[in-house]
């Protein structure tokens, strides 16, 4: 039986260098370098000072305000970027049949900030203190919750956790549930606000932060020898998917059309890859076989591309491994150098950038690259963008506890 085709109609990205889709790529553009010292607390204390905060949000645009006093910050990202997503897919939802329209949106974290509040509360005051809110708060689907309930959509609802591949994993659910036919249109993407003291404490007590505080606009260098760990990220992204024949029908714009999709693990570790890269290269090969291409078929790949020692060692090694001689065809680049690391977020936002990539056969820079070792020899689009025809292109997260996910996005073609 074949398979029903999947597209992109709608998207919604909420970024350190950019409050909107449009906003976002004009930051991938010019190589904007979103990262600053922290300003929500007092970083007296802490081994790392800086991260990727969001800049000029205002949630009031989005959500009324009492509403948002009973929701983490990670939901306000998330129904923000619903907003922005529906009204760029130019969808009706009067029009549409609500029982087969869904919402698979994840947070690899979720309410920490609220966590954190509410612990200080009950050890402050007691356990009658805490508040009534505080589960629904924090619990990490109660974001794909607030958006169903928001527009009303009465397909499929839940939430993916699986660290930094979360959102990719919303997104691969998505598309296989449109696939079978489930649904014909889905809202998928993820979002974190995990810039709070536990995170960053945690993350540095892991040594896996950068420390470089007397050049924090230089420490997220993915790919670089001199990379210390990655940079702490907040914001989320949201695409809308559509079964291909009920967004003609309609005479939606199409941004782009997801074709395969590559899920694996690496059965190796809590937090270091596997060997050479061994479960990210199957998550990149099950991809391009979903979509029943050839390697060659593809040119551009949005790297994970962490900043740390490990990760973008062996992404290297496992692209190697799988494309060959073609490897050193391919553009390579990864978002999180001009962003940071969104956690659960960044499957979802770099599935944009991939996207937005092939609208424009435009590859944007990975910023802060000086130097390479030796065995990292690939293209990595070091500091310069550049203009290239992209036809397909992978989308790579991968996440503590070994979850690998690799997206397929090819230019749409009727």
């Amino acid at each position: 039986m074949s398979r029903r085709r999947v597209v992109v109609t709608g998207m919604g990205a909420l970024t350190p260098i950019g409050n909107s889709v449009n906003e976002f790529w004009e930051g991938l553009r010019e190589g904007r370098n979103g990262a600053g010292l922290i300003t929500r607390f007092d970083t007296s204390d802490f081994i790392t000072k800086f991260a990727f905060e969001l800049k000029n949000f205002d949630v009031l645009k989005y959500i009324e305000k009492k509403a948002a006093r009973r929701m983490d910050p990670f939901t306000h990202y998330a129904l923000a970027v619903a907003h922005m997503a529906l009204e760029d897919s130019g969808l009706d939802l009067e029009q549409i049949d609500r029982e087969h329209t869904g919402v698979i949106f994840g947070s690899g974290i979720g309410g920490m900030q609220t966590f954190e509040e509410q612990t200080y509360n009950y050890h402050k005051y007691g356990p009658k203190r805490i508040s009534p809110f505080f589960v629904p708060m924090m619990i990490s689907d109660i974001a794909a919750g607030y958006i169903s309930m928001e527009f009303d959509l009465k397909g499929p609802n839940y939430a993916t956790t699986s660290a930094c591949a979360t959102s990719s994993h919303a997104i691969a659910d998505a598309f296989m549930t449109i696939q079978r036919g489930t649904s014909d249109v889905m809202f998928s993407g993820g979002s974190e606000a995990a810039v709070v003291p536990m995170a960053i404490g945690g993350f540095n007590a892991a040594r896996a932060l950068s420390t470089w505080n007397d050049k924090y606009m230089e420490a997220s260098r993915p790919f670089d020898k001199d990379r210390n760990g990655f940079v702490l990220g907040e914001g989320g992204g949201l695409l809308i998917l559509e079964e291909l024949e009920h967004a003609k029908n309609r005479g939606a714009k199409i941004h782009a059309e997801i074709v395969g999709v590559g899920l694996t693990a690496d059965a190796h570790h809590i937090t270091a890859p596997a060997p050479e890269g061994d479960g990210a290269r199957r998550s990149m090969r099950d991809a391009i076989n979903d979509a029943g291409i050839d390697i060659t078929d593809i040119d551009y790949i949005n790297a994970h591309g962490t900043s740390t020692e490990l990760n973008d060692r062996h992404e290297t090694q496992a692209i190697k491994n799988l494309f060959g001689k073609h490897a050193y065809e391919l553009s390579v680049n990864s978002t999180k150098s001009m962003t940071g690391h969104l956690l659960g977020a960044a499957g979802a936002v770099e599935a944009i950038a991939t996207i937005l990539a092939i609208e424009n056969d435009f590859v944007h820079p990975t910023i802060n690259l000086e130097n390479t070792e030796p065995e990292m020899d690939l293209d990595f689009t070091p500091k310069v963008p550049k203009k290239k025809e992209i036809n397909y292109a992978l989308s790579n997260t991968f996440g503590f506890g070994g979850h690998n996910a690799s997206l397929l996005f090819k230019k749409f073609a009727d």
